[in-house]
C-alpha cells in the first residue's frame, strides 16, 4: 500500500506514526502505529521503526510505502534557556512571552543591569539560547548596553538574540559579535510602551529549536528522510490552535503529555476585562507546565497532589505508583492516571490564565486585571495521549466549566465552553500539515478529526 503521507510525532515518552491518504481530495486519516520513544536505546527511529510495525499489524498491511513524510519532535527536551531585560512587567515579560510561546523552557530571568554573579548562574543552567532585551525604541540605553558587554564575557558557546531598544542594536551586535558571540538581531519585543511584539523574536527561538531537536539520538537520520522541515510539537500544537481560532475565534487548546502540560490559547479577551488591564497580553498564548506530566513527571503530581490526599480514594497507591504507564493495563490504572489529569489540566489553565485584583487608591477600592483573560473562551479542545484516547477524557476536559466557579477571581472561561477532543491524535500533524504543505489541508483533517464531547 502506498501513502500520500506518513507523520511520526516523535514524544518525550511515546511516537506515534500517522498514516494519511488524498490529501488532495477527500482525506482520508488511514491508521496509526504507537510505540515508546527510544532515545534510551540511543537511536529515536528505532521508535519509528516499531510504530510502523504497529501500524502495518492494524490496517493488515505488510508492505507500506508513502510519498511523502513529515516528523515533529519534542524528545529531545524543551530548548532551556536565560532571559535578561530592563523592567520585569514590560521587556523581561514580553520576552518570557516570546519564548514560551516558541516550545522553550526558562531556567532564569533578570532585570536591570547584570554582574558576576548572574554571569555565574547563566554557567551553572547551561542554558541552549540567551535572549536579551531592554528599553522600549529610542528609549533608555544605558542598561542594555551594560549587560551586553557582561554577556559578551562569558565563556560559553551560546548564542544570543537581541530584541530590544532599536536604537543601540548596532552596538549590541558590534560588542557580542566581537566577542565571538553567535548573534540574532531582531524587532524589539517590546517596542512601546504597552505594545508587545513577541512574532519575530518566537520564529528566531522556532528556528534554534529546531536545530536542537537534532540533538536527540538518532534525529540526524530522521533529517536526511524527510520532505519538509521537521517542526517542534509544542509550536506544530500551537498553530493547529491558531487555525482552529480561524474557524471558531476564541478557543483554548490543553496537550496534557507524559513530561509537560501546555495551555495555548487565542482570544483577545472580553471587553470588560480588557478595560481593567493594566498590562498588554499577546492574542496567542503558551505556557508550558515542566512539572505537570503523567509518566515522566507523574512523581510530581503526586507530591503537589498529596500521597495522604490520594489514598484515600486510592488506598493501594504503592501498587499504583509502580504501574504508571501511557499504556494502562487495567482500569483501576486507568482511573488514578485520570486522577493525576484532572489535576494536570486544572492547574496548567490556572496557571495560563491572569487574575483579578482589588487595589485601594485614594479614591477607594478599584479592581484591576491583569495576565492572559480566558473570559471569552468558548471553545475548548483537548490532546495529547490521555485527553485524545481515554474513555476518563471527557470528565477531565468538562470540569472547565465549574472551574470559574471554584476560583472566582481568575480569568477563567466564563460561560458554557464547548468540549472537543483531537481524537486521533493528530493537532501536531496539522499544524505541520497546514504550515508546510496546505492550510484547507489541515482544516479538512480538522473537520474529520475533532470530535465534540460535549459543554
Amino acid at each position: 500500500m502506498k501513502l500520500d503521507l506518513l507523520f511520526a510525532e516523535i514524544g518525550s515518552t511515546t511516537t506515534v506514526v500517522t498514516a494519511f491518504h488524498n490529501l488532495d481530495g477527500n482525506v482520508k486519516i488511514v491508521g496509526q502505529g504507537e510505540h515508546w520513544t527510544t532515545v534510551n536505546e540511543g537511536d529515536v527511529t528505532i521508535g519509528i521503526e516499531r510504530a510502523i510495525g504497529k501500524l502495518k499489524e492494524k490496517i493488515g498491511e505488510k508492505k507500506l510505502t508513502w510519498d511523502k513524510f513529515a516528523a515533529s519532535s519534542s524528545a529531545a527536551g524543551g530548548l532551556k534557556m536565560t532571559v535578561h531585560g530592563l523592567v520585569y512587567d514590560m521587556t523581561v515579560r514580553a520576552a518570557r512571552e516570546a519564548a514560551l510561546g516558541a516550545g522553550a523552557v526558562i531556567k532564569y530571568i533578570t532585570a536591570g543591569k547584570m554582574d558576576d554573579f548572574h554571569i555565574q548562574k547563566i554557567k551553572e543552567i547551561q542554558p541552549k539560547l540567551i535572549l536579551l532585551a531592554g528599553g522600549v525604541d529610542y528609549g533608555e540605553k544605558e542598561t542594555v548596553i551594560h549587560n551586553a558587554k557582561v554577556l559578551s564575557k562569558l565563556d560559553l558557546d551560546i548564542p544570543i538574540i537581541y530584541a530590544g531598544n532599536v536604537a543601540v542594536a548596532e552596538q549590541v551586535e558590534y560588542i557580542l559579535k566581537n566577542s565571538g558571540k553567535t548573534v540574532f538581531i531582531t524587532e524589539n519585543v517590546y517596542p512601546k510602551i504597552d505594545q508587545l511584539n513577541v512574532e519575530p523574536t518566537r520564529n528566531i527561538i522556532k528556528e534554534i529549536f529546531a536545530q536542537h531537536i537534532t540533538k536527540a539520538p538518532g534525529m540526524e537520520k530522521i533529517y536526511e528522510i524527510v520532505d519538509y522541515n521537521i517542526h517542534t510539537t509544542p509550536g506544530a500544537v500551537m498553530r493547529t490552535t491558531q487555525l482552529l481560532s480561524e474557524i471558531y475565534e476564541d478557543v483554548l487548546t490543553i496537550d496534557i503529555g507524559g513530561a509537560t502540560t501546555d495551555v495555548d490559547s487565542v482570544t483577545e479577551g472580553s471587553n470588560e476585562i480588557q478595560e481593567l488591564m493594566i498590562a498588554p497580553e499577546p492574542k496567542a498564548k503558551r505556557t508550558v507546565e515542566g512539572d505537570l506530566g503523567l509518566f515522566v513527571n507523574a512523581h510530581n503530581v503526586i507530591n503537589l497532589i498529596g500521597e495522604e490526599n490520594l489514598r484515600l480514594e486510592f488506598p493501594n497507591l504503592s501498587e499504583l505508583k509502580t504501574r504508571i504507564s501511557p499504556y494502562p493495563k487495567t482500569d483501576e490504572d486507568e482511573k488514578f492516571i485520570a486522577k493525576l489529569a484532572l489535576y494536570c489540566f486544572q492547574q496548567g489553565i490556572r496557571r495560563h490564565v491572569g487574575i483579578k485584583k482589588h487595589i485601594y487608591t485614594p479614591l477607594g477600592r478599584k479592581v484591576i486585571a491583569e495576565g492572559k483573560d480566558l473570559t471569552a473562551i468558548k471553545y475548548l479542545f483537548g490532546t495529547g495521549g490521555f485527553l485524545s484516547r481515554s474513555k476518563y477524557a471527557p470528565q477531565v476536559l468538562k470540569s472547565i466549566n465549574n472551574l470559574s466557579k471554584l476560583h472566582p477571581m481568575d480569568l477563567l472561561p466564563q460561560n458554557k465552553v464547548k468540549i472537543f477532543r483531537d481524537k486521533y491524535y493528530i493537532f501536531a500533524a496539522i499544524g505541520v500539515i497546514s504550515t508546510e504543505i496546505d492550510k484547507d489541508f489541515g482544516k479538512k483533517i480538522l473537520e474529520k478529526d475533532i470530535e465534540e464531547i460535549g459543554g
